[in-house]
């Protein structure tokens, strides 16, 4: 596991300390909304990345959207 999955792993068990079935679907659930932002996260930089033309950055926002509906994060 690299990094900052690690980083991502603890966040998420940050508050989820519990063993209940309930406990332990919150933490896999906050561990992928937090995969999933990153994700976002990464596209986001990328179009900032390119200052060439408006059209990275577009394509970044267009991304970051697909992906929130995608995995049904909500902000």
């Amino acid at each position: 596991m690299n990094e900052r999955v690690k980083i991502l792993w603890a966040k998420a068990a940050e508050s989820n300390f519990g063993d209940s079935w309930e406990e332990q679907t919150a933490f896999m659930s906050k561990f992928a909304e937090l995969i999933v932002r990153e994700c976002m996260a990464c596209s986001t930089w990328v179009g900032k990345m390119n200052t060439n033309s408006s059209e990275p950055i577009h394509t970044a926002h267009a991304i970051n959207q697909r992906i929130k509906q995608h995995f049904g994060v909500e902000e």
